[in-house]
This record gives structure tokens, sequence and C-alpha cells, in this order.
């Protein structure tokens, strides 16, 4: 869609705002005469205003959209950029729904942390129930998923107050899968391919893992959550695993660790040995991934296990004792339907784990799903299955504790994580609401230094596959100096 902008240079709120609504569309900036189908969106001041106002022409069709706020609210260059951006976003918004787009289920909210708008309305003073009519008042969301919003930004607040100035996490990334979901598109290999790269991996992961090790030391930071992603780090062999503990024991200081999380989502790759290795060195928090619970699914999204065989992995994780178990759902998978979403959602259910989240499906661009195209449920069906998920799971004795939305996610809904108890996991609600630094070490490895004050935050990327990984390794440890220079600067 050709975009015309007019008194300001807000590209990128535009564009998020134009890819939630048209989502098959792709932004253009030509020059010359405004033409066919566009977007004109100007941004004007007035002596007590300032005004957003979008002029949308489809065919042969006009449709106007227009937001403003006091100048008086815009208090300091980040708060009126931050207003301005919602402005525009709000003309635009509503411009598509005079045209006769249907409304999302997120209205106007167009990032991946809703609560990070929310928060702030608590911070401010105000009631759960005024911050919601506020929060829906501002961007059109809906009543439920305001207070969705309510119920996982006040365990936001509680985890944030719990911590310290030099409190962290620390993220290990294996990126290795028995193979790969047609809905996957990390960054993992085939063990079934690249089998030979695993030990060299983890000599380069060692290698990067001290290099962090020295910045904790001397930076004195300290860990509070360690948690183990991928791909699946039980794709390691058990002695490899017992390796990759003991170095993270002797090269930091874990006693301040208050959770120690390692996912295992793929049942295939979990023996009672590694389980047993695992709760040797203090892991106190499992992932057991079924996504769903239909063989008929698993077999079209590419999993090479069976339901039975999630049934039979909680059983040995329980043999061992002493895990709280995670089960990520995902609702919208190929061949799935409300019926089968909800046998689902009854078999995890009665295994009682004490953690469940429940993803939408997100159409990822290097996904097999989106490179063959599949027939998946539609936006309505999503929605009852998502409905299903919030009656059975609240009925239950679960809550939601953390929420985050993703590009491209089918029917525009988000990804929720309930927890039975004070089962939450605090690493989730770190990296989601940006509460503290994440330093990250293995391919594809994030680490994202956090300011408490909201200002520039810095992330440094590793490279994202494994080959790439190990040849690119002295660079990858060089860069880690950065989090020195990053936290001298803060002091």
């Amino acid at each position: 869609m050709k975009l015309y902008l007019i008194g300001h240079d807000y590209k990128y709120a535009v564009e998020q705002i134009m890819l939630t609504l048209f989502p098959q569309e792709r932004p253009e900036y030509p020059g010359g005469k405004p033409r066919g189908d566009r977007m004109e969106l100007r941004l004007s001041e007035g002596k007590r205003y300032v005004t957003a106002a979008c002029k949308l022409s489809l065919g042969d069709k006009t449709y106007y959209g227009r937001a403003a706020a006091a100048l008086e609210k815009l208090d300091g260059p980040l708060l009126r950029d931050r207003i301005c951006q919602r402005l525009i976003k709000n003309a635009v918004y509503k411009a598509a729904l005079a045209s006769g787009i249907k409304r999302p289920p997120w209205g106007a909210l167009t990032g991946v942390r809703p609560g990070k708008l929310f928060v702030p309305l608590l911070d401010e003073g105000m009631s759960g129930n005024e911050a919601v009519r506020e929060f829906m008042e501002r961007y059109d969301v809906s009543e439920e998923r305001a207070r969705l919003c309510l119920a996982t930004s006040g365990e936001t607040i509680k985890a944030r107050d719990s911590l310290g100035e030099k409190d962290l996490c620390l993220y290990v990334g294996i990126p290795f899968c028995p193979t790969r979901c047609a809905y996957c598109s990390f960054v993992s290999q085939s063990v079934e391919k690249s089998m030979k790269l695993i030990e060299p991996f983890l000599e380069a992961l060692y290698l990067e893992l001290e290099a962090v090790a020295q910045q904790v030391d001397e930076l004195g930071l300290r860990i509070i959550s360690v948690y183990f992603g991928g791909g699946t780090p039980t794709t390691l062999s058990a002695s490899q695993l017992d390796e990759l503990c003991s170095f993270l024991e002797r090269r930091f200081d874990l006693s301040r660790v208050r959770e120690y999380t390692v996912e295992a989502g793929r049942p295939d790759t979990i023996t009672g040995e590694k389980l047993a290795v695992l709760r040797r060195h203090g892991v106190d928090r499992i992932s057991v991934n079924p996504q769903t619970m239909s063989d008929r699914v698993l077999n079209v999204i590419g999993r090479k296990h069976t339901a039975q065989d999630i049934v039979d992995a909680l059983e040995k994780v329980r043999a061992v004792g002493g895990f709280a178990v995670n089960m990520d759902l995902i609702a919208g998978l190929p061949a799935d339907d409300e019926e089968g979403f909800a046998d689902t959602l009854d078999k995890v259910l009665a295994l009682v784990p004490e953690n469940i989240t429940v993803h939408t499906l997100s159409l990822k661009k290097g996904s097999r799903i989106s490179l063959e195209g599949s027939d998946i449920p539609d936006g309505a069906a999503v929605s009852a299955m998502l409905d299903t998920a919030f009656e059975k799971l609240s009925g239950a004795g679960y809550a939601p504790y953390y929420l985050y939305r993703q590009k491209f996610m089918s029917g525009g809904f988000e990804n929720v994580g309930w927890a039975k108890g004070e089962h939450i996991n605090l690493y989730n609600i770190c990296i989601m609401e940006e509460l503290c630094s994440i330093l990250a070490a293995g391919g594809g490895g994030s680490t994202k230094l956090i300011r408490p004050d909201e200002g520039r935050n810095i992330r440094l990327m590793a490279p994202k596959y494994p080959l790439e990984y190990i040849k690119g390794i002295e660079k990858t440890c060089r860069e880690k100096q950065e989090i020195g220079k990053f936290y001298r600067q803060e002091e």
C-alpha cells in the first residue's frame, strides 16, 4: 500500500498498524501526487492539541480517521514521541474500521508486550478497574483482554519489585532438535543431519560462557534464573548435560538462583538418566511440550512421537521428582479443530502440570507451514479454542501470569502462560516485560541489556546456525565485553 507521511516521519508506527490491519499489504513510499490505494497520514499541532488524521483511499472510496491529544500531555520528547505514534496508529485504525476491516482482538495495539503499556497505568496509582477502562479507551481493546492484562501486570509488578539492581537471568541456547516441526522457524538443526556438530558446538559454547562468566564476576552481577532453551536441550546426551551443568556450577555463583529451567520439549529426547542428571544439578523446572495430544495433528506437524509418548515422559519426570512441569499447547495447528483442541486440554489437565502455556499459531516466514501452505483453522475457530482454554484452565485453578504477542499470529491473538498456585516462571516474566538483563550464550542467543529507566536497551546476537556459531565464536566472545561497558555506564 502506498503511504504518504505529512508533518512527521513515524514510518515504523505506520507500518506496524498497517501490517496488523492489512497483513497482505507491504509499505511503499512513492513520491509525487498521491494516487492509487493509499494512506495519507498527517500530524499537525494547534494551540491546544496535536492531531493525527488518516485518509484511506481504497478503489473509488475514501475513509477517514482522526485522533488528538492535549499538548499539555506531551511532557518531554520521549513521551511526545510515544503519544504521537499512538495517535497516528489510532487514526489509521479508525479509518480501517470505517472501511469494513473487522475489529482485531487487541484493537489498535500493535506491540508484542501489552503489559508494557498497562503496568504504567497501575504505577500512576489507578485502581485495577480504572486501568482497565483507560486501556480500553486508549486502544479499543476488549474488556476481556484488558482484564487479562490486569492479571498478568500484577505478576509483573511483583516480579519487578523483587529484583535487585544487579539481578539478571542466564540463558543457554542449544539449537538442536530430533526433527524440525512444521510450524517452527527457530534456528535449530535436526540431529539426524548434524550430530557431528554437537561436540564442536559445545566446545564453542564453553568459550562463550567463560566470556560471560568473566563479565559477571568483574561486575558483581547476580544470577537469579537459569534457562536452557533451544531447539531442544535434552537432545544432548546425559553425559553432555552433566558436563554443561557442571561447567555452569564451576564458573558461576548459582547460590541466588530462584529457578532453574530446562526445556525438554520433545518427549522423544527424555530419559530417566537425563532427568536424574538435571535434578542432581538443581534443575527444578522442566518443559514437556506436546503442542497437541492428537496423534493425527502430531503427524501433520512433523512430530515423530505420539500422545502416549507425552504421558510416558511425564511419568518419568514424576518418578524422578522435584520438577515443576510446564506444558506448551498451540491453538490453530493444521488439521486441528475446536473439538480436538478441547480434547487436548482435557488430556493435559489430567496430567496436572504446574504450568500450561497456550500459544496461538504464528505463521512464521521460515516455517514449513508458511512455505508449503497448509489447511489451518480460521480466526473464528482459534478464538473459540482460546475461549475454551480460558474456561477450562480457570476452572482447574490456573491463573494467567504472563502474556505476549507475535507477528503474523493466527487471528491476531496472543500467547498466555498459566500457573497453578505459586508456580510462575520468573524468567518468562523478566524477558517478556524487560525487567532485567538477559545474558545469553549459544547459537542464536540474544543477550539483552536492560536499562531500568527505560532508556536505550542493547542487544548482542550470536550467529544463528551451529556451524556459523562455531566458526564465529572468537568474535562472539569479544562482543561480550559490551556487557561491562553497559553496566559501567550505568554506575
